[in-house]
């Protein structure tokens, strides 16, 4: 409490008052790599493991921190300051349980921690607390008793935080962001690949166990890293008219985006799942699409009450969002806001300034537009050596088009019109029978966007949309929520199966039997055609097997006037 009677510059005690100041850290230096292990997470645990795999690769040791817990959001809570959001108290948390660990259960000294660790995240500004995550780290480390303990910030204004260093620890550098992008997207392939799968699985566990082996095949890949040999004469050339500086990091940026070993690596993990199990696709179960808040709707465990594995338990299929699409988001964000400030200094230049200005101009957009078609084109590459069956990127220009008339797509901040445009997107597209929103308590952006989804659901009254506020406590009344959420998308679910299978003429039992007697109908990585206006990846499936069954020359005469109705 601020004491108005003390004199200016002086507490009620009469000590100094003294002005916060971001605390001074000892720099992490290049020659401690071979010691210092970084400290990373926040992401599901197949994204962190791949990423320190990457990491590894470059050099460098590299720990995920677990997914946060319940303890971790009650410690964060303890240590931090009152009023922070969900990702706050769980991220600061875990860090701070990881920390005393080390210290309590493995007995190392706390001098000994504050040497040999270092944790790396992401900051930023914004319409959110995101840009004070930094400060909340720095005051629970302290209320802690890890006082020193260094933190490093990247983020997209300012860069890494000890960048000044002299001879820096960790260096960004195109490869370092190329080798995370590819552990990003073979993240988001192995994740939407393990949901897609686990609702059909026929041996309970088969998913899950199979995946392990592919994600411990794809780290082996990233550790080994890329071959830039082949690609570095092509990208020294374009380097030098462009006028880039550091070609040879570039070839590596090049040999990163080809990805020849990773996608073999991919190759290899199609195979094993194709020959690890086999899926019964003729059980219905609703597409139920998640979107909100980056953390909130990327993260698996606590922060989200563990709702993937929630809405499986209710017998639907989980359609996760990858992060890449976030990537791709910033990247035509930054093309359109290049765009909208053209030439507006050009006025006060001469003439010359003013072409330079144009070269500079055309330069950085040519940059950033071939940036987002190289990662376009290289998030393909790998869907497709995974087996094609993961969704493809939802085009940007697409998002901006269905999501500016209900909230600006110029607006910043957390995913800005992507919350909006996803709903209108996947549901219209059909592509999801319920589209699940999932964000901390009290975040802005995603409340504004609530706000916008009351007219696109008033323009679109047949959508299922359910926004779902989490906290570290509260996952009865989500549940509940949800499951009543989820009943009207089963009724979808089933109504659009009972449909495909009148459309068929076929009966249930004959298209299972069907299928029994052609084991490639039961591979995992099938390639089932999308019709319109079909949803679900059952009547789908019945509809692409109904087509077979009528080509058929032993099956002509077995089929039923008046299939049977329903689903079991």
């Amino acid at each position: 409490m601020i004491d108005t009677h003390a004199p200016a510059g002086e507490r009620h005690d009469g000590s100094a008052r003294r002005h916060f100041k971001r605390p001074a850290e000892r720099a992490f230096t290049a020659r401690e790599r071979a010691r210092v292990t970084l400290l990373f997470g926040g992401l599901t645990v197949r994204h962190d493991q791949l990423m320190a795999a990457g990491i590894e690769g470059l050099g460098y040791r590299a720990q995920a921190i677990l997914p946060p817990t319940k303890a971790d959001f009650q410690a964060g809570r303890e240590y931090g300051n009152n009023g922070q959001c969900n990702p706050t108290y769980f991220t600061v948390g875990a860090l701070v349980n990881f920390l005393k660990h080390l210290r309590d259960e493995q007995g190392l000294p706390v001098e000994r921690i504050l040497a040999d660790y270092v944790f790396v995240t992401v900051g930023s500004c914004g319409p959110c607390r995101f840009g004070m995550y930094e400060a909340e780290y720095r005051l629970a480390l302290r209320n802690s008793g890890f006082d020193g303990f260094r933190v490093l910030v990247f983020s997209q204004e300012a860069g890494l935080s000890q960048s000044e260093a002299a001879e820096v620890g960790l260096a960004l550098n195109p490869l370092f962001f190329a080798t995370l992008i590819n552990a990003v997207m073979v993240g988001d392939l192995l994740t939407e690949l393990t949901h897609q799968l686990r609702p059909y699985e026929v041996e309970a566990g088969a998913t899950d166990r199979i995946l392990a082996r592919c994600l411990a095949i794809c780290q082996e890949a990233l550790r080994q890293g890329e071959d830039a040999n082949r690609a570095g004469m092509m990208w020294r050339g374009l380097a030098k008219l462009l006028s880039l500086d550091d070609a040879d990091s570039y070839a590596d940026l090049l040999a990163q985006y080809r990805g020849q070993r990773l996608c073999a690596a991919l190759e290899r993990c199609r195979a094993l799942i194709e020959a690890g199990f086999a899926v019964d696709y003729t059980r219905p179960r609703p597409v139920a699409k998640i979107t909100g808040e980056f953390w909130a709707q990327t993260t698996e465990g606590d922060g989200n009450f563990h709702m993937f594995r929630f809405l499986e338990g209710e017998g639907a299929e989980v359609l996760v969002e990858p992060v890449a699409t976030w990537i791709d988001y910033t990247l035509y964000h930054a093309r359109q806001w290049m765009r909208d400030r053209q030439g507006l200094a050009a006025g006060d230049m001469p003439w010359r300034g003013g072409l330079r200005q144009a070269w500079r101009y055309r330069k950085n957009l040519l940059l950033l537009t071939l940036a987002s078609k190289l990662f376009r084109r290289a998030y393909e590459r790998r869907r497709l050596a995974l087996g094609g069956t993961a969704h493809a990127l939802a085009s940007q220009f697409e998002l901006q088009r269905v999501g500016h008339p209900y909230y600006n797509s110029r607006c910043g901040g957390g995913e800005g019109h992507l919350e909006v445009a996803k709903n209108i997107y996947y549901s219209h597209r059909n592509l999801a029978h319920l589209v699940l929103s999932l964000k901390p308590f009290g975040c802005m952006p995603s409340t504004q966007s609530d706000g916008a989804q009351a007219a696109v659901l008033a323009h679109y009254p047949d959508m299922s949309f359910l926004p779902v506020e989490t906290s570290g406590e509260g996952d009865i009344n989500a549940y509940s929520r949800v499951q009543m959420a989820l009943g009207e998308a089963q009724a979808k679910c089933r109504q659009e199966f009972g449909q495909a299978l009148a459309r068929s003429g076929w009966r249930l039992e004959d298209i299972r039997a069907f299928v029994a007697r052609h084991p490639d109908l039961q591979r995992p990585l099938l390639q089932i055609p999308h019709p319109p206006g079909v949803t679900g990846l059952a009547a789908r499936f019945i509809l692409y097997v109904a087509g077979q069954m009528d080509r058929d020359q032993t099956w002509a005469g077995r089929k039923s006037a008046v299939p049977a109705e329903g689903a079991t």
